[in-house]
Order: structure tokens, then sequence, then C-alpha cells
């Protein structure tokens, strides 16, 4: 049986139950050590639970997606502009998204053909567009995002109390992933 998950503090917490192991993880890691012996497997388990994690919530939202308007990826882009005050600029909201600013253009382009963004000209950098979302783009969001958000409580449900902790450790380890990763 595996050892109970730590609490914020580090300390073991008899009250809480085991973290759930990722044996398919585990198992490939041991597998890849035992054949490459100096090979460092250690990120295997973590990255092996965020994937999964992303799997899961990908499947858990791809049904309310039929039919919709937009794809979860163009939402996602939709929502910083939502309530924006000041228009962005592909270069920033792929950033803030933690995306390619190549992949951020295409899907900007994506969404400025079906109507859902404007680009305009940027008086201050002829090289970046300012992009505001329309009249159709908002009305979009204010659809669909509701009923993503309604899915991901429920995923999130079986967290509890841990859910502080675990977006703690989350955005540490956002900050250190973006502190090693080029954004060039």
């Amino acid at each position: 049986m595996p050892s109970p998950a730590p609490n914020p503090s580090g300390a073991p917490d008899a009250h809480r139950s085991p973290a759930p192991a990722n044996p398919s993880a585990a198992d490939v890691g041991t597998q890849w050590a035992a054949h490459h012996p100096g090979l460092d497997t250690s990120p295997m388990e973590l990255i092996g639970l965020l994937k999964h994690a992303t799997g899961l919530l990908n499947r858990s939202v791809e049904p309310f997606y039929a039919g919709a308007p937009l794809t979860a990826p163009e939402l996602d882009m939709l929502i910083p502009l939502r309530h924006a005050t000041e228009p962005f600029i592909a270069r920033s909201l792929a950033e803030r998204l933690g995306l390619s600013r190549a992949g951020v253009s295409k899907t900007l382009g994506r969404l400025e053909q079906r109507g859902f963004i404007a680009r305009t000209p940027n008086p201050a950098d002829r090289r970046a567009a300012l992009v505001t979302i329309t009249e159709a783009g908002a009305k979009a969001v204010d659809e669909l995002f509701p009923r993503q958000l309604s899915v991901e409580i429920g995923l999130l449900h079986g967290l509890g109390e841990d859910r502080e902790w675990v977006t703690e450790a989350l955005r540490r380890l956002v900050a250190a992933m973006e502190a090693r990763t080029d954004r060039g």
C-alpha cells in the first residue's frame, strides 16, 4: 500500500487517504531504468500523472463540445479576452496560456475567420495586431464557459480540503517549469 500523500507542510497526515498510484507510469519507469541504468526516469511518474489528469479533463469535456460553435482550445483562447478592458496581442495571449506563438496565431486566424475575434493594427507596434473579442465571441463564451466550469467542478469535487495545497503545488510546478522554458 502506498504511503499517504504529504500534507502541505510535508508531514504525513493520518486522516487522509493514500495518494492513488499510477502503476503504468511506475512500471514503465522501472522498465526503462532496468534497460538503461544511467537514465534518470524520475520525472516519469509526475509527468505521467499530469498527462493522465489532462486526458481525463479532455475526455470529460469533449462530449460537451460536440456541435458547439467552438473547440475547447478556442474557448480557452477567448476566455481572457471576454472581460478584458484592453486589447491583447497574440504574444501576450501565448504567454498567458503557456502556448506557442504559432499555435496561438493559427487559432486566432480561425476565430477571426468565423467572426469570434477582431484583429486591428497596433499603432505602437506594426508587427503585432490588437486582438479583441466580438459580440459573437462573447456570446459563445457566455454560453459555453459556465457549462465547462460545471464539468470541472465535478472533476475536482473529490479533492475536498486538499484542493488548496494541490493548487499551490501546481503553481510551484508551473513557476519552476516557466523558469526553465524558453518562451521564444
